[in-house]
């Protein structure tokens, strides 16, 4: 079946305002109200409200959009067994990818509305549950300290998020913290966690 130019429209101007909200919200913080995201897309602000009925539909969408591809790339990994280092690194690939919303969602989680906040930490509980499949796999072969896994993945999103929230403190204003701390943040926390015989070169 064709798809109608209607159709192919509806579904450019839907796009469209994901991707100017994606970039408006990451700049500007979640209270930025739909009129600026309608301007900058150059679209009515009507057709927000056609897509979106409500700024929550809007920030659920963009939150389920960023979780869907963080879970999918986590879930594949931990599923071929592959090792925690390389499920960090994919970890970190996707935060990169995402990460000025990621940034401006971890410093304004608790002003977000209910069920934007439960879809938040639906995307963290998925992130930690891959993170325990194949950190239960590592201390069981050896090669990982056996400590609480929850003390674990919170040292490492800890790291992270420290990272992300004073960005001014590790990288110029348009740089990528991920990208030119990726290798530190990595040797550093595997280091922490690995048994002496296994530390990250």
């Amino acid at each position: 079946m064709r798809v109608s130019t209607r159709q192919t429209q509806k579904s450019n101007t839907r796009k469209k305002i994901i991707e100017t909200a994606y970039r408006i919200f990451s700049e500007k913080g979640f209270s930025v109200p739909t009129s600026i995201i309608a301007k900058e897309a150059g679209v009515s602000h009507g057709s927000i409200f056609v897509h979106f009925p409500t700024l929550n539909d809007l920030l659920i969408c963009l939150l389920s959009d960023f979780g869907d591809n963080m879970g999918a790339s986590l879930h594949m990994l931990a599923k071929k067994c592959y090792s925690v280092e390389n499920l960090l690194k994919e970890h970190l690939n996707v935060l990169e990818e995402y990460e000025a919303f990621y940034s401006r969602l971890i410093l304004e989680k608790n002003r977000l509305p209910d069920e934007a906040k439960s879809t938040f930490v639906i995307i963290q509980s998925t992130v930690a549950f891959h993170f325990s499949s194949v950190i239960d796999r590592e201390i069981e072969k050896g090669t990982v300290k056996k400590l609480p896994i929850h003390i674990l993945f919170n040292t490492w999103l800890g790291l992270v998020h420290y990272y992300l929230l004073n960005k001014e403190f590790f990288s110029d204003s348009n740089g990528s913290v991920i990208r030119r701390y990726r290798a530190e943040l990595l040797s550093t926390y595997l280091n922490l966690i690995k048994k002496e015989s296994e530390v990250y070169e």
